[in-house]
């Protein structure tokens, strides 16, 4: 199947903006300060009603939080993916997705979704047992990051087919497995499964990984925490995409 080539990122400034609508791109919403009243911003703004694009007004703290450090400035825009997408669409974009497979505990699913979106991720999966409350609840510990990102509630069957379909690798992380994250490429379009907090990834998800990696342990205790498995593996494709190929001699 064919995968699309949409990414996702922050343009930031009016001139960034006007840049995209210029060239046509993807613009799914802007945030601009409440009391921005500036002539460009003014018509930059006007250009994106006109092109359909949501126009959002927000005070600066919840601005500034949206920044990196060091940046200002007093419009933001969204430009990629529908953040609805239907998950067979997220498979076919580029970039890593996340499964959560059994999770307990909506604090630790808050935080695998919000870190899926920082870390630059195309979505993310929770295959847990939540019912409306909970689900409600994992949001919220994410930070309502899905207002800018997937964030879907499905199956792990079924996510791994849809997996299969978009052609994504399919990378376990367990105990079992026999390579450390930094042995294997993390950098393509794959799909990495994270196990629930009691069980792990169950067997009929690992007996369909194409790869299963172990995060190293030297301690007593056998297993990780969720989140700190997740944020070794994160920051692994982080390192991996920032850094030369496995096997380079550079």
């Amino acid at each position: 199947m064919k995968r699309t080539t949409l990414e996702r990122r922050q343009l930031r400034g009016p001139a960034a903006i006007a840049d995209a609508l210029d060239r046509g791109a993807a613009l799914r919403f802007v945030l601009c300060l409440d009391d921005v009243c500036e002539p460009y911003c003014d018509a930059v703004l006007a250009r994106c009603a006109a092109a359909g694009v949501a126009i959002r007004r927000i005070a600066e703290p919840e601005l500034r939080r949206l920044l990196p450090a060091e940046h200002e400035t007093v419009m933001l825009a969204l430009e990629g993916p529908e953040p609805a997408s239907q998950l067979q669409e997220v498979m076919r974009q580029p970039g890593v997705v996340w499964l959560v497979s059994g999770c307990s505990y909506p604090g630790n699913a808050g935080f695998v979704i919000r870190n899926a979106e920082v870390s630059g991720g195309a979505g993310v999966v929770i295959a847990a047992d939540f019912d409306r409350v909970q689900r409600r609840d994992c949001l919220r510990y994410g930070m309502r990051v899905d207002r800018f990102f997937p964030v879907h509630f499905a199956s792990a069957d079924a996510t791994l087919d849809l997996a299969r379909e978009a052609g994504r690798r399919i990378v376990a992380v367990e105990d079992v497995g026999k390579q450390a994250p930094w042995e294997v490429d993390l950098r393509d379009s794959c799909l990495v499964v994270l196990g629930g907090e009691q069980g792990g990834v169950p067997q009929s998800v690992l007996d369909r990984a194409d790869t299963v990696v172990r995060v190293p342990m030297r301690g007593f205790l056998p297993s990780y925490n969720l989140q700190a498995a997740m944020s070794v593996v994160m920051g692994e494709r982080l390192r991996q995409l920032a850094g030369p190929r496995l096997g380079s001699t550079k």
